[in-house]
């Protein structure tokens, strides 16, 4: 018999402060200056509309699946319930290695390598691994230890991205920018702008961050689809008015070709513009904590998957959480050490378009999912809104991957190649469960 767990409990604000949290990483600083290299202004902004979009599209199905699924552990629980265990345990093999290690990865990378214009010194590589360091030991101490940094984190990340925006709007540009892109090409270019939603799709991930803890939250029924609603709307409109604050302060000649090359956020660019080379430093200083924010939230929520696939035994028992009510220390162990990992052998441009397509894949399942509890008869049966949303979530997420990948056959191998190691792991680990 399970007990009433002591564990405080999430309410509405810290859950859309979580998806927050998740959402606004480094993703938003970066993305844009490599779609400026085949888009134009206009395209780049409707690019992030459609983006928000899709994303909110994703929030309304999630929030229906988590009424059907009132249970932590993301996609993993999800895609078992509603498609099959094996798609569930793809799901949660994605996010130990992908969905949570490796955006971890590339905000600390980014968050090191603007640690070193404040410490020139400083190696970025083995400063953003000691911020995952000692993020995963914050959130592996306790359940007020984790929810003190990540709250503290998100109010520093909201005072700053304020600020960001105020100097934007009242000092930069107002009028229609005229740059065009290096690689312009005649007519609309659908092939980049669907590549370029994998981009969006990676700044967006973080959208459903509310389901990876919903036993956590009072009310999980309501709250967790109420958090993601309404974080997403918020991140959206902040999004659209970043992304213009960019497009009409910079070019690619001076600007975005920075962040090609890995020199810098389009954010330092903006405030060295605007107000000088001392601000733009101090941005990359502020930008630090930004990027520190994006991965506590993420450390705080991929050991939840974890901790629910060991309880099911598709993971070794020690991952589990414990019955008091703390997080899995073990879990947020291990996926500090895997983020290390990766810390080591990638590079921050290698991640950005592969993470972004894993995530679009198994967040159009679990849409497919809620389509499929629909047609089942599954109580309580989803809403006609929230099954069309999920249908265009699909449907564009079936595009996008046709129109964006279908040319660069080596990014899907390689998502073809996680899916073969999560099937064959999958199929070892249930053989293991039933010796």
């Amino acid at each position: 018999m399970r007990t009433a767990s002591t564990q405080p409990k999430l309410h509405l604000a810290s859950g859309v402060g979580m998806v927050a949290a998740n959402m606004i990483g480094a993703g938003v600083f970066l993305s844009a200056g490599f779609m400026a290299q085949d888009m134009g202004p206009g395209q780049i902004l409707l690019a992030w509309v459609v983006g928000a979009i899709l994303a909110l599209c994703g929030a309304v199905a999630y929030g229906a699946v988590a009424r059907l699924v009132p249970r932590s552990g993301g996609e993993y629980r999800y895609l078992s319930e509603l498609l099959h265990p094996a798609v569930g345990y793809l799901g949660g093999w994605a996010s130990l290695l992908i969905g949570f290690s490796a955006p971890v990865a590339m905000d600390a990378l980014a968050a090191g390598a603007f640690a070193s214009t404040i410490f020139p010194s400083l190696q970025p590589t083995w400063a953003g691994a000691g911020f995952v360091v000692l993020l995963t030991a914050f959130h592996a101490i306790g359940f007020r230890s984790s929810a003190r940094t990540q709250n503290l984190l998100i109010l520093v990340k909201a005072t700053l991205l304020v600020g960001f925006v105020g100097v934007g709007l009242f000092l930069g540009a107002r009028g229609w920018p005229t740059w065009t892109p290096p690689r312009a090409q005649p007519g609309f270019p659908l092939g980049p702008f669907a590549s370029s939603l994998f981009y969006i799709a990676l700044a967006f991930s973080g959208w459903n961050a509310a389901v990876y803890a919903a036993e956590e939250f009072a009310e999980p029924a309501k709250t967790v689809p109420r958090s993601m609603i309404v974080g997403t709307i918020l991140v959206a409109a902040l999004y659209l008015v970043v992304n213009w604050i960019f497009v009409a302060n910079l070019d690619p000649a001076t600007a975005f070709f920075t962040v090609t090359g890995e020199n810098g956020t389009l954010g330092h660019a903006v405030m060295a513009r605007l107000l000088g080379p001392a601000a733009g430093a101090a941005w990359s200083a502020a930008t630090v904590l930004v990027f520190l924010s994006a991965m506590s939230a993420m450390i705080f929520l991929g050991p939840r998957v974890y901790a629910a696939m060991a309880a099911d035994g598709f993971l070794p028992r020690f991952l589990r959480a414990s019955p008091e009510g703390h997080p899995p220390r073990s879990a947020i162990l291990v996926q500090g050490a895997l983020t290390l990992v990766i810390i080591f052998t990638q590079g921050l441009r290698e991640t950005l378009g592969q993470v972004g397509a894993i995530l679009v894949l198994f967040a159009a399942l679990v849409a497919l999912g809620l389509v499929v509890a629909r047609v089942r008869g599954m109580q309580p049966t989803p809403s006609k809104r929230a099954v069309a949303a999920a249908l265009v979530y699909v449907i564009s997420s079936a595009w996008m991957f046709w129109k964006g990948f279908g040319d660069q056959p080596r990014t899907l191998l390689w998502v073809a190649g996680v899916a073969v190691i999560g099937v064959i792991a999958w199929a070892l680990s249930r053989r293991r469960a039933a010796a």
